[in-house]
């Protein structure tokens, strides 16, 4: 991911966390937790219950931006619940469980709801919430991630977005499967997850459905709504590949079409290092306007217009495709664990230089671990970045780095190993950084803390020693820049404007 358009944490809420961490057990009655216990974020998803699937049900006015909807939750308590959360900014009209009217308030992003009679733990349970709003004039803590077009809107954002189109509980450790359904106006485009299965017209109205099957975190779901070309081919394994290109993309068109047109060539490649691609479609959306990042949303990473305006830019389909196993099929346990997604995104796009003659990954480690700045960029520790930080340039590339200095320590089919068994054993699920580092001393053999550390959690330029993986030719004078930093730059670029 590229940008955060996100809600800034106290200090006096991070330490809130520590009481919201402790979810009700199963069998005491009571309402649910507000929150999921995230550390960074403490106020993000909620307690008491799991959800398996969304029918999101949407009309949507393009000249007004306009969003009425319909959303059914199936979800399964797990305590007795007197009450519960849904995360959700716009305004509801009603609410009912498992068929009931039920009561609810709503403040900020935070809807909770009293159903008529206390829901059992383990009992399946339906949520249908109706609403009807204009999102991108809702703000909550001054920001609104849901961005209006001249044609259309997108919902694209991290680690905040759902709450703009569709009620739930909006935390990575709470997956679930989708279906998305979008009325519109006749020639106006609608793209989402997974594949498309049915489109329909009536009435000077065409609706839009789009079914993911497989675990999905609420921020990875999402929606672009416009004047696209659309394109459904056969990519890697076999599987739908869609592509959907805005209108007015200009002379920007080719190099993105050159580009995004390589995904299923990336999968292919990145399967044959990570395992397995862990998903049923692929593709990718490029708007017009309006996007100003790149987002990994699961099966369709969407990308800005700025990434080809110098030309054909392969990097970032790397990137965001690595993040189809690192942060969609494996997702981070809370936001501290974002280096589990992006360092390992940011290290695909050295691989796949080094697989392409543009630069082997030691030279592109010699490059960085030079010239990074010493005052700003090693301050920052990726393991621990903080609430503020954790879309920082250390995360990405210092992350990087450490993957690259944990090769030179454990050796290339180690960590080849190490990164297999991790995408297996955590598919569909999440994983935390001390999960990955017992996960790497196990199949290892070796002791590493001291490794980890020193270039995760210790701020500052990590010491040239072959205990931290730095070899001789990282620190000699005029080390010269390999052919692929032009074009991972030219990435990182836009993957670092957070402001």
């Amino acid at each position: 991911m590229f940008k955060r358009t996100g809600l800034r944490v106290t200090a006096a809420a991070c330490c809130a966390a520590a009481f919201l961490a402790t979810p009700a057990s199963a069998g005491t009655g009571g309402p649910g937790a507000p929150g999921a216990g995230d550390p960074y974020f403490p106020e993000y998803g909620n307690g008491g219950y799991d959800v398996s699937h969304y029918d999101v049900r949407l009309r949507y006015e393009p000249r007004d931006d306009r969003l009425a909807g319909t959303t059914t939750i199936v979800a399964k308590p797990t305590q007795n619940l007197t009450a519960f959360n849904l995360d959700f900014a716009l305004p509801v009209k009603s609410i009912r469980v498992n068929g009931s009217p039920s009561t609810f308030q709503q403040q900020g992003t935070e809807l909770t709801v009293t159903p008529p009679a206390e829901l059992p733990a383990g009992a399946e349970a339906t949520f249908v919430v109706d609403y009807d709003g204009v999102p991108s004039s809702v703000e909550v803590g001054g920001i609104s991630p849901w961005t209006r077009t001249s044609d259309g809107a997108l919902a694209i954002g991290q680690p905040e977005i759902s709450a703009w189109w569709f009620p739930g509980n909006d935390h990575p450790r709470d997956k679930a499967t989708f279906d998305i359904a979008v009325d519109v106006p006749d020639g106006t485009e609608v793209l989402s997850n997974g594949v498309n299965t049915d489109t329909s017209a009536l009435a000077g109205r065409t609706t839009w459905k789009w079914r993911t099957t497989k675990p999905t975190a609420t921020y990875l779901a999402f929606l672009g709504i416009g004047q696209y070309a659309i394109n459904t081919k056969t990519g890697a394994f076999e599987q739908p590949f869609v592509t959907a290109y805005a209108d007015g993309l200009g002379e920007v068109e080719g190099a993105a079409k050159a580009s995004v047109e390589r995904t299923p060539e990336v999968l292919d490649f990145l399967a044959g290092l990570f395992g397995e691609y862990p998903f049923e479609a692929q593709g990718g959306v490029v708007p017009a306007e309006g996007l100003n990042f790149a987002l990994e949303n699961q099966t369709r990473p969407t990308y800005s217009p700025k990434f080809f305006q110098d030309g054909a830019n392969t990097s970032v389909v790397v990137h965001e495709n690595a993040h189809q196993w690192f942060g969609d099929s494996v997702s981070v346990d809370t936001w501290r664990d974002i280096w589990l997604n992006e360092g390992f995104a940011s290290y695909a796009e050295w691989l796949w230089s080094e697989q392409q003659g543009t630069g082997t990954a030691q030279e592109l480690f010699d490059h960085y671990y030079s010239t990074a700045p010493e005052n700003s960029f090693w301050q920052v520790a990726p393991g621990e970045p903080g609430p503020d930080n954790i879309f920082s340039d250390a995360v990405y590339d210092r992350g990087a780095l450490t993957l690259h200095a944990l090769r030179n320590v454990i050796g290339e089919q180690a960590l080849l190993d190490v990164v297999r068994t991790w995408v297996e054993d955590k598919r569909y699920s999440t994983g935390t950084v001390e999960d990955f580092i017992t996960l790497t001393e196990q199949r290892s053999g070796e002791q590493l803390d001291e490794f980890f550390q020193v270039w995760l959690f210790t701020p500052g330029k990590p010491a040239a020693t072959p205990e931290n993986g730095i070899p001789a030719s990282a620190t000699r004078a005029g080390v010269i820049a390999p052919e692929a930093v032009a074009e991972i730059d030219a990435t990182h670029r836009h993957v670092h404007d957070h402001h």
